[in-house]
């Protein structure tokens, strides 16, 4: 039985969720919704019972000290509430834990009795997947749901996806069914620099997540974050002439794709998209720290100070295989309706990869529509999942 008795009456609330594991490449999801919890000061409402959902062998709870007192924290998925005022006056109830071992239906119908209870008005759940796209351009984010009338009022791409999902997926269509509107957002991360963090790919979402909501977000140290790992990527890749020549193919095959959506009327849209960020106001939000990919909104759509920037090696095609993958059907993995993007290189080159399969319900705007698949996490798909708990106390 659900008892909500600690939480206030909310004010037109939407419930943001990520998971970790298989839907959070560079933990890009997770952290999105950790730096709103952080931010907004979420308050901790309820937890779900971790007996229920996990298999702790394979999502293990961690030990740790209190004052000289061992405590356990158990990996499962909490609740908290934040509230933002302002002009705007909108809630959010953010759901942050980590993809369930079992009992996925009832997990799902769980999360939505939650949901019920608060009146939340819209389910946006966040996602994060391996793509073939460079990290010298901007993040692409897709936007889907599986209902008609919700993709045209805002202007979202219908899921037409087939083939194995994850909780992002069962949780959507959850809600569907159960009549709540509900939206996934996806963000592309490029599979050659797949350890995490990626703050890039955070910040992308939550760009995507603020036109959503009509929402102003505060950023905090996010930009700053996001520039630094571009330099970072861009100083480890200066080395290797074979990585810029393979970069350079993304680039041009991105950029050969994007031409037509390059037209003035493009242009002027994505220009009153910035205006309205910069002078939206709103609670919260520090001079100047609007929801751009890096706080100047043309820092990522120029190559780096020393030419074009470039990542650490890919794999090589044969050394891209991974334990029950499956193989790409597009040219463009982040297109691929159930192809596994492979697990990125290391950092300087090496061929150790944090990645294993993870399936995105994403309608790429890249692409045919079909939805994308993802990876993050460790070979058990499970994301940093050993770490155990979205605790805020470990946030």
């Amino acid at each position: 039985m659900i008892e909500l008795e600690g939480v206030p009456e909310l004010v037109d609330p939407v419930m943001v969720a990520a998971f970790e594991g298989w839907n959070d490449a560079g933990d890009a999801a997770s952290t999105a919704v950790a730096h709103l919890d952080r931010e907004w000061k979420g308050e901790v409402f309820a937890a779900l019972d971790a007996e229920d959902y996990y298999d702790f062998q394979v999502n293990r709870p961690t030990v740790w000290l209190d004052g000289g007192v061992r405590k356990i924290t158990w990996p499962t998925t909490r609740l908290s509430v934040v509230r933002v005022g302002g002009e705007k006056p909108r809630d959010l109830v953010l759901v942050r834990g980590i993809e369930p071992s079992m009992r996925w239906r009832s997990f799902c119908n769980e999360l939505l009795g939650f949901a019920h209870e608060l009146g939340v008005e819209l389910v946006v759940i966040l996602g994060a997947l391996l793509g073939d796209t460079p990290h010298t351009r901007p993040v692409p984010v897709s936007g889907v749901t599986s209902d008609p009338d919700l993709a045209r009022t805002m202007d979202l791409e219908e899921t037409k996806y087939e083939g194995p999902t994850g909780i992002v997926g069962i949780l959507q269509e959850a809600c569907t069914h159960a009549g709540v509107p509900a939206v996934s957002l996806w963000a592309a991360v490029p599979h050659y620099v797949s350890q995490p963090p990626n703050p890039k790919a955070t910040l992308a979402l939550l760009n995507r997540l603020e036109d959503l909501i009509d929402m102003r977000i505060p950023l905090g140290e996010l930009p700053e974050d996001a520039r630094a790992w571009q330099l970072g990527v861009d100083q480890l890749a200066a080395e290797d002439s074979e990585v810029a020549e393979y970069v350079q193919t993304l680039e041009e095959a991105r950029d050969t794709a994007e031409l037509p959506e390059a037209s003035g009327e493009a242009i002027a849209r994505e220009f009153e998209r910035y205006l309205r960020r910069r002078d939206g106001g709103g609670p919260g939000s520090p001079p100047g720290g609007h929801a751009t990919e890096s706080g100047d909104p043309a820092t990522y759509l120029k190559d780096g100070p020393g030419g074009r920037a470039r990542p650490p090696r890919p794999l090589r095609p044969e050394a891209e295989a991974t334990d029950g993958a499956a193989e790409d059907d597009t040219s463009d993995s982040s297109d691929s309706p159930e192809g596994d993007a492979s697990g990125a290189s290391g950092a300087k080159g090496t061929s150790d990869t944090k990645g294993t399969s993870g399936s995105s319900e994403a309608s790429d705007a890249e692409s045919s529509g079909s939805e994308s698949s993802g990876s993050s996490g460790s070979g058990s798909g499970s994301g940093s999942s050993d770490s155990g708990s979205s605790d805020s106390s470990e946030d």
